[in-house]
C-alpha cells in the first residue's frame, strides 16, 4: 500500500503552491484551462506518492520539477500536436447537403447506417477501422454497411435515381 497524506497536510500543500503550480504551468503552456489541468495533475501525484522530503527547498524543488515535467509530457502529446481548439473548430461550417444529393439521402438513413456509410465512403476508412472507431464489431459494421446500401438504393429510387 502506497503511503498517503492526511487531508491536514494535503491543505497546507495546496495553500503554499497552488499559485506557484499555477503561474508555472501557464508560462509553459499558455493556457488556463491546461494550467488547471497541470495544478491537478501535480496534486494527485504528490497525493499518491506522498514523497518524504528532506527540507522545504526539497519539497518546493520537487513541486517545480513535477510541474514542469507535466508540462512538458502535455506539450508533446500526439492529442496535443493534433488538435485545436474548440474556438477554431466553431469558425468552420458543416458541410451542408444539397437538396437531391446523394449526401442528402444519406442524411436520410437512420444514425447507425448514416455513420458507417459516411465513414466508408466519404471519409475512406474501410470497415476493420470503422469497428474501432465506434467499439464496434466488424460484422456489425459490415452488416449495417450492406443494410445501409440497401436503404440508400431504395431512397434513391424513390427520388427517381436509377
Amino acid at each position: 500500500m502506497s503511503p498517503t497524506l492526511d487531508r491536514q497536510e494535503a491543505q497546507r500543500l495546496a495553500e503554499a503552491y497552488a499559485d506557484l503550480i499555477l503561474r508555472l504551468a501557464y508560462t509553459y503552456c499558455g493556457h488556463t484551462q491546461d494550467a488547471q489541468d497541470i495544478c491537478q495533475t501535480v496534486f494527485l501525484k504528490l497525493l499518491e506518492k506522498a514523497p518524504a522530503f528532506q527540507s522545504p527547498e526539497h519539497e518546493k524543488a520537487w513541486i517545480i520539477r513535477t510541474t514542469a515535467n507535466a508540462c512538458k509530457d502535455l506539450l508533446k502529446s500526439h492529442w496535443r500536436k493534433t488538435s485545436v481548439p474548440l474556438e477554431a473548430a466553431a469558425a468552420v461550417p458543416a458541410p451542408q447537403a444539397e437538396e437531391g444529393s446523394l449526401l442528402a439521402a444519406v442524411n436520410q438513413l437512420p444514425p447507425p447506417y448514416r455513420a458507417v456509410i459516411y465513414l466508408y465512403y466519404y471519409e475512406g476508412y474501410s470497415a476493420k477501422e470503422i469497428a474501432r472507431l465506434l467499439g464496434s464489431n466488424p460484422a456489425t459494421v459490415s452488416t449495417r454497411l450492406r443494410r445501409g446500401r440497401a436503404r440508400l438504393k431504395a431512397l434513391l429510387e424513390q427520388e427517381g435515381y436509377e
